[in-house]
């Protein structure tokens, strides 16, 4: 019988490489401070582009190259290489709304890694030192065997010693950047370009992993909190190379999509000057774009969570006593009142931006609202209906539920049977605004069973698994138990997805199914009940089966495959044995020779060897 197998890789051992030179546009990353935002995306084969977004004074963002991989697949990553004394780097720069290559605080290209007598040092090249041209478009040539730090006035030079390098990296810097804490007024935004990038040098190439993995019927999750700092084609590639196929469902997430203003010391979403930020917004048109290329769909996943340090306070979904939804992460999201209207309205605008670029891109619309809920504090079971918004809608005086997971009374249930009516209506009217954005959208409903079903609160499901929910207010069921699945409970998940079922009426055909995920690399040993999980998704006839997420697959390396067994037996001739050899016969080498195409567009032929055997006299 087929099955789905998996293997945890910490190194490739023998698997397909190629080479590719270092500084290669698609492995670059980008990281910032908070509030600050910037992406990076790869805009020809020598070249990349970065656009970021300043709120105050003091931010700066890095445009970093490491010597070592940390963020590649371990079949996919580049090899480790510290010593870079014999490479040339060379690029054309090209910026705008930053400081200039002449300024002080321009881009400079900090060093970080250890002397020749291995001790931590850091290096600060200014590469108007070793530039060419305009301060915002000029030709820069660094070579690492003769590098200098400091501004280079006299007696002031630093000598680079480049041969025990961890990690490099290009600052930015708004116009007004001055090491400071002052807000600026609005966001700032700049770029910046570098092109014809060559990297020359005995010590200019570096292996890297060229590994194909079978197609194996699973689909990919990704996040762009988790993924913002990676080139979208270096991510859209490792999906493909992983044997990944169908649809990317992508999260848009939580905390890198939104534009921000200042307002008595923080910052908070904003609509001034559009819904996306800048980098956002670039990165994003270049994902869908790559995605398309190679033949893999895009569902936009947007969620009621926000980042807790930006959201508006009238928005936040509060308990009895007030205090607003948080979950565990750090630092906490909240989550928006499905009564608010501004906090709806905010939604649906975001929903319309990223279905527009998926428009944009000419790839087809399908969107997903990822897990709506009335948050229940984990703690002590209050549930969060009782923001002022929640509380007009219901009348203004709500009866007090002090633990949805106790006995509840008649009107207490009646009360949750409302939260539930205005959670279908706010997730219905976000999709009525994305199928007005894009007539043909296929909309998607991400319901977390553990939650959503929880067995100690069972009357919970009325406020968050809502019958407005039912077939066919959504296209297609989406359904995510990963907590019951690391658990090792597959009991209960087959229970939760009939439960949900015959709740909502959407037969298996119209069902997906999430598969995951390892919060820590310590857990790495959960990936067996993940795949074990993904697999009976599949045999079941779930329409689509997903893999949660990206980053935690390239962290652990997990690979999966699907085992073949006897019920898919390759025919084979129908010949007598033993095989009557005479003196006559003769033994001689045939091969069955495969072509198989790397990710790299490299043929490979692989053959695999049998004796063929002629029979003489006997």
């Amino acid at each position: 019988m087929s099955g789905l197998g998996y293997w945890l890789a910490d190194a490739r051992r023998g698997q397909e490489e190629r080479f590719m030179k270092r500084f290669a546009p698609t492995h670059w990353t980008v990281n910032f401070p908070r509030p600050m935002m910037a992406s990076v995306v790869t805009t020809a084969p020598d070249a990349l582009r970065v656009d970021a977004v300043f709120y105050g004074s003091g931010d700066l963002a890095g445009l970093i190259w490491e010597a070592e991989d940390k963020w590649s697949h371990p079949l996919l990553a580049y090899g480790t290489a510290r010593d870079f004394r014999a490479c040339v780097l060379r690029f054309r720069w090209r910026s705008g709304g930053l400081k200039r290559l002449d300024e002080v605080h321009g881009p400079t290209l900090t060093i970080e890694g250890r002397d020749a007598a291995g001790n931590a040092r850091s290096w600060y090249v200014r590469l108007w030192n070793y530039a060419s041209g305009t301060a915002e478009d000029a030709e820069v040539v660094l070579d690492f065997a003769d590098l200098d730090g400091g501004f280079l006035l006299p007696g002031e030079a630093d000598p680079v010693w480049a041969g025990d390098v961890d990690r490099m990296f290009i600052s930015l810097g708004s116009p007004g950047y001055d090491a400071g804490t002052t807000a600026f007024a609005a966001g700032v935004e700049g770029w910046a370009e570098l092109s014809n990038m060559r990297c020359d040098g005995a010590g200019s190439v570096l292996s890297v992993g060229d590994v194909m993995v079978p197609e194996h019927g699973l689909s990919m999750a990704t996040g762009y909190d988790d993924c913002f700092n990676q080139t979208p084609e270096r991510i859209v590639d490792a999906i493909l190379a992983l044997g990944y196929r169908g649809d990317i469902n992508h999260y848009v997430g939580m905390s890198h999509y939104f534009r921000l203003e200042p307002l008595g010391g923080g910052f908070y979403v904003s609509l001034a000057g559009g819904v996306l930020n800048a980098p956002c917004a670039a990165w994003h048109a270049d994902f869908a774009r790559r995605a398309k290329a190679l033949r893999l769909g895009v569902i936009w996943s947007l969620s009621y969570e926000l980042l807790d340090a930006h959201c508006w306070n009238d928005w936040k979904q509060r308990a009895e006593n007030g205090d607003p939804a948080l979950t565990g992460w750090s630092p906490p999201s909240t989550l928006l009142s499905p009564a608010h209207d501004g906090a709806m309205s905010y939604l649906r605008l975001v929903a319309g931006a990223f279905v527009s670029i998926g428009l944009s891109a000419g790839i087809p619309i399908k969107f997903q609202v990822g897990e709506p809920w009335w948050w229940v504090m984990p703690a002590d079971g209050r549930i969060c209906i009782y923001d002022a918004a929640a509380r007009a809608a219901f009348g203004g005086s709500p009866v007090s539920i002090s633990d949805v997971r106790g006995a509840l009374s008649g009107p207490q249930k009646a009360l949750l049977d409302q939260a539930g009516a205005v959670l279908a209506a706010s997730t219905a009217a976000l999709c009525a605004w994305v199928k007005g954005v894009a007539p043909g959208a296929v909309t998607h409903l991400l319901a977390y069973l553990p939650t959503v079903l929880d067995p100690l609160a069972p009357e919970a499901k009325r406020a968050n698994m809502p019958v407005g929910w039912a077939s066919p207010a959504f296209d297609v069921l989406q359904l995510e138990d990963y907590d019951w699945v690391t658990e090792g409970r597959p009991t209960r998940t087959s229970r939760g997805i009939e439960v949900a079922t015959a709740r909502l009426g959407y037969p298996v055909e119209e069902q997906h199914y999430f598969s995951g995920f390892v919060l820590l690399g310590e857990q790495a040993a959960q990936w067996r009940q993940i795949a074990d999980a993904a697999d009976a998704a599949v045999r079941r006839g779930t329409a689509a089966t997903f893999v949660w997420a990206l980053p935690q697959v390239a962290r652990d390396g997990f690979t999966c495959f699907r085992l073949q067994g006897d019920d898919e037996m390759q025919a084979f001739d129908d010949v007598a044995f033993p095989i009557a050899i005479g003196r006559d016969a003769s033994l001689s080498p045939a091969f069955s020779t495969q072509i198989v195409e790397s990710p790299s567009g490299h043929d490979r032929m692989g053959s695999a060897g049998r004796a063929v055997v002629a029979a003489g006299e006997g």
